[in-house]
């Protein structure tokens, strides 16, 4: 078994494709023509968005992210951790966590998404 995709529910699709295209760089795959249903570029694990109507319409009601309690976090490495999280608070990503050096060698920065995701900007955990 393998991982293939990770759904997180919003209320405008494209709106939150274009906004992980200008903050973090990352292109669309798909956005359904429907307008409910899109894809971001991300590997081999697909970073998907569903319409928060269409999961009602299914009979689904699924919970809006709580910024200040979230239940998990959409990690994004790069090598450039402050200019990433210059780069998402310049197309309106909240702050959260400026870049910091972890104990662990590891440097990280959190923001919030149009949303309300937890997004984590981080350099590669080292071996």
């Amino acid at each position: 078994m393998k991982l293939r995709y990770t759904i997180l529910y919003v209320d405008d699709v494209a709106a939150t494709l274009a906004f992980y295209r200008e903050a973090f760089g990352v292109e669309t795959r798909m956005l359904h023509e429907s307008g409910d249903y899109g894809e971001l570029d991300t590997g081999a694990t697909t970073l998907s968005f569903s319409s928060r109507a269409l999961m009602a319409s299914l009979g689904k009601n699924p919970a809006r992210p709580r910024p200040d309690a979230p239940a998990f976090e959409i990690a994004f490495e790069t090598d450039d951790v402050a200019g990433a999280y210059a780069r998402a608070l310049a197309a309106g990503a909240t702050a959260v966590q400026p870049p910091e050096r972890m104990p662990w060698g590891q440097t990280t920065a959190y923001v919030s998404d149009r949303d309300g995701f937890l997004v984590e900007l981080c350099t590669a955990v080292a071996g």
